[in-house]
């Protein structure tokens, strides 16, 4: 396999998915803020949007509705998707924002360690 197969420049999008991918997934494990935690999976869950687009483009490809000498259609399934996606993405993120804020008026902080540790006082 030659480096420019690998690294073919029409393909720069699946890198980025790639890079999104690992800075998400790196801070929901590396940082103990909640807060950072939420930002993080939701870096991640944007990286399987820019995913799904992706793989959705299709080249030379036209709006799915017939016409003369249009053979080549895209999909509008995966886009149709990624909005239904950004909705539950946006009342998850609300969601553990509420949680957060709770669990602050709880416990005092947000921070993990903290939690963890008035938790083994109990």
């Amino acid at each position: 396999m030659e480096y420019n197969e690998i690294f073919n420049p029409g393909l720069y999008n699946y890198w980025i998915v790639i890079f999104l991918m690992m800075v998400g997934f790196y801070i929901v494990i590396a940082r103990g803020n909640l807060v950072k935690k939420l930002v993080g999976l939701n870096i991640f869950q944007t990286s399987v949007f820019i995913l799904y687009i992706s793989m959705g483009k299709v080249t030379g490809g036209t709006a799915p509705i017939f016409g003369e000498g249009l053979t080549v259609f895209s999909n509008p399934l995966p886009h149709v998707l990624i909005l239904t996606a950004i909705v539950v993405g946006i009342a998850t993120t609300a969601l553990g924002l509420a949680l957060v804020v709770r669990i602050r008026e709880a416990y005092g902080t947000i921070e993990e360690e903290d939690i963890h540790a008035q938790e083994e006082d109990f």
